[in-house]
């Protein structure tokens, strides 16, 4: 296996090879160009690589890297991106061709780090001298499959009843409510604007990580989700009441899978649950549709996603050390700076009791 490192600014050059190597194995909207290449414009920097392996001239294995400290790389993992850019041959073995890959990098090396990994997509190795997993989170899915109607009937009393009961409610109100599919690029740049000022009257924007138009992540939501939809394969669902948007999620498809990116409501409504009438909705449009064959999360198991699913699984990191005792003993100087400060710690705090 031979391995051929390129800046990340060259992505674009090879987009056609990064999306062909991920129809075969992953198949993940996650993974295509349209996804990856706004992240690289709106997140990425200069020491970013592209590093791609080839076996008998064929593209095998193709990842994007960074290296935010001496001796160690890790691949790219801005938060908006839910798993991390690692594609590998389904006829390859992925933690061999991690191993390859760790030869190639530039000396010294320490350790070589996959983040956020889906043990769908790349099965989870075992430990051993040179490799190191730990978990990173639970997420949640839903597998469609048979009508709505079983699917519903399987979810428990209290949410279907407790949805009923909004819905009855909202009609006596007079309150007329609506689903609405977004999937023309011409709509993106509104859609994102709107889910932006929903977020912004929530908890995010307080914690300034809300969507704006003129943000970061605004452009990025906005770039890529154009870019899908000349695919047909972005979506964005939006609740209604009385022609006032009050729930949102961003959705992009591929390969049977629609993945629910970014999901937000009107927190000022509180005899409602507007997004989870919404899901109700479009599962329900979904389900009868028969183009999709699950719908993924991604995101940190939530108490609200349990009373949709009961489908868990959980993501990880891998870590190849390149010199296992190097590695070994930096962990237990690190282990013992954090015991003596602790120790110190201990003391003054009794100092300052005794005192």
């Amino acid at each position: 296996m031979h391995w051929s490192f390129h800046s990340a600014s060259a992505f674009l050059a090879h987009q056609e090879t990064w999306n062909q190597l991920n129809r075969a194995c992953a198949d993940s909207p996650l993974l295509h160009s349209d996804f990856i290449a706004p992240l690289l414009h709106e997140f990425g920097d200069s020491d970013l690589r592209l590093a791609v392996a080839h076996e008998n001239s064929e593209p095998v294995a193709m990842t994007l890297l960074g290296h935010p400290r001496f001796a160690v790389w890790e691949t790219f993992q801005p938060s908006q991106l839910p798993i991390g850019p690692w594609i590998c041959a389904s006829h390859v073995d992925p933690m061999k061709a991690l191993e390859s890959l760790a030869r190639a990098l530039p000396k010294p090396l320490l350790a070589l780090g996959l983040t956020q990994l889906d043990p769908q997509i790349t099965p989870r190795p075992v430990d051993s001298d040179k490799l190191s997993t730990l978990d990173y989170i639970d997420t949640a899915r839903i597998a469609v499959s048979g009508s709505f109607t079983d699917y519903w009937g399987s979810r428990g009393k209290n949410l279907r009843q407790n949805l009923q009961k909004q819905s009855n409610r909202l009609e006596r109100e007079g309150i007329q409510v609506r689903l609405e599919v977004l999937t023309e690029a011409a709509d993106m740049a509104r859609a994102v604007n709107d889910y932006g000022n929903l977020e912004s009257v929530g908890w995010k924007a307080a914690s300034n990580t809300a969507i704006h138009s003129d943000n970061a992540q605004g452009r990025f939501y906005k770039t890529m989700l154009e870019a899908f939809c000349r695919r047909y394969a972005g979506r964005v669902y939006r609740y209604l009441y009385d022609e006032k948007v009050v729930a949102s999620d961003l959705c992009v498809t591929q390969g049977g899978a629609l993945v629910v990116l970014k999901t937000t409501y009107d927190e000022t409504i509180k005899t409602s649950s507007p997004a989870m009438l919404m899901r109700r909705a479009y599962f329900e449009k979904i389900f009868k549709e028969g183009h999709i064959s699950r719908i993924e999360f991604y995101g940190r198991v939530m108490e609200w996603h349990t009373r949709l699913t009961d489908d868990t699984r959980r993501l990880y990191h891998v870590t190849h050390l390149a010199m296992p005792r190097v590695a070994a003993v930096l962990q237990w100087l690190r282990g013992s700076q954090g015991k003596d400060a602790a120790a110190l710690t201990n003391r003054e705090s009794e100092a300052d009791v005794q005192a």
